[in-house]
């Protein structure tokens, strides 16, 4: 029971540490470097670590096998800080609402999906890939036409950071204590609850406006693809491993393999955007 606790509070602290500084980086360097470095696995290093300490490997498996889908409705929740605001003229509040009913009943969906699959015996690799699949895809389709994504102008509270931490510590010491519980699904989703997502968006709408949120919103939604690596190179390589040294080099893997290759391709994208816009001003209008 002790160790359970010590593993739960460690997960939370340190969860909650990193939410402090997703906004940071976002509001420091911009929509695009920041959503992405605000996006490499962080909240999912002490999630797994604690899931793997308290549970079975099977139900490790399970739990991590979630994670690329909870991606992917995090990917749909930011879809709506994206289009909702303009196109159903909502305020903040409306947004954030709207954006946590999506969350919860695609999530309650991909919940239901989950067991039966699983339950009929679906292989959680395969699963996981799957899942990891369609979050790419996703977030390629988010980002292939680039919008403004500016640095925030105004520094934060000291209490509006403390509100973000506190608000990832919940999730994860929630989602290893459901992983303890043998509840792999539950606490496999609950790991991705977009809390980071969540309080990111309200503070840099409320410090910042509306265009900073907004701007980081894709880059988020592509950059949480290397949450989506890491479950699924987790469930691999943390039996191999042990969850210390799996830890590390499925990290590294997934910075690697993922979140570099995003920022440049954001790079690209950028540019291209940025040519297809001047091919398009008239000689007439250059002269001017």
């Amino acid at each position: 029971m002790t160790m359970l606790l010590a593993s739960i509070l460690l997960s939370a602290l340190f969860a909650g540490i990193v939410a402090t500084l997703v906004t940071i980086a976002i509001e420091k360097f911009g929509g695009r470097t920041g959503g992405v470095l605000a996006t490499i696995p962080t909240t999912i290093v002490p999630a797994a670590i604690g899931m793997y300490s308290t549970s079975g490997e099977t139900n490790f498996a399970q739990s991590m096998s979630i994670v690329p889908l909870g991606m992917m409705v995090n990917a749909m929740f930011l879809l709506v800080w994206i289009y909702a605001p303009q196109k159903l003229n909502l305020s903040l509040l409306g947004t954030t609402i709207l954006s946590l009913i999506v969350w919860l009943v695609i999530g309650s969906l991909v919940l239901a999906l989950s067991s039966e699959l699983q339950s009929s015996g679906f292989d959680v690799l395969t699963f996981a890939l799957s899942g990891l699949g369609l979050l790419i895809v996703l977030g390629l389709l988010a980002t292939w036409t680039t919008r403004p994504a500016p640095k925030g102008s105004r520094s934060v509270r000291p209490f509006v950071l403390i509100l973000r931490g506190g608000a990832a510590a919940f999730a994860i010491g929630i989602a290893v204590w459901f992983s303890s519980l043998s509840y792999p699904f539950i606490s496999g989703l609950v790991s991705t609850f977009p809390a980071i997502f969540l309080t990111s968006m309200i503070a840099l709408w409320l410090a910042q406006g509306q265009d900073v949120p907004q701007g980081a919103a894709g880059p988020m939604m592509l950059g949480g693809a290397s949450v989506g690596v890491f479950a699924v190179l987790a469930i691999v390589l943390f039996p191999l491993f042990g969850p210390i040294w799996g830890t590390i080099v499925t990290w590294l893997i997934s910075i690697i393999g993922w979140t570099i290759p995003a920022y440049f391709y954001l790079q690209w994208r950028q540019s291209f955007t940025s040519l297809d816009q001047r091919s398009d001003v008239g000689p007439s209008t250059i002269s001017n």
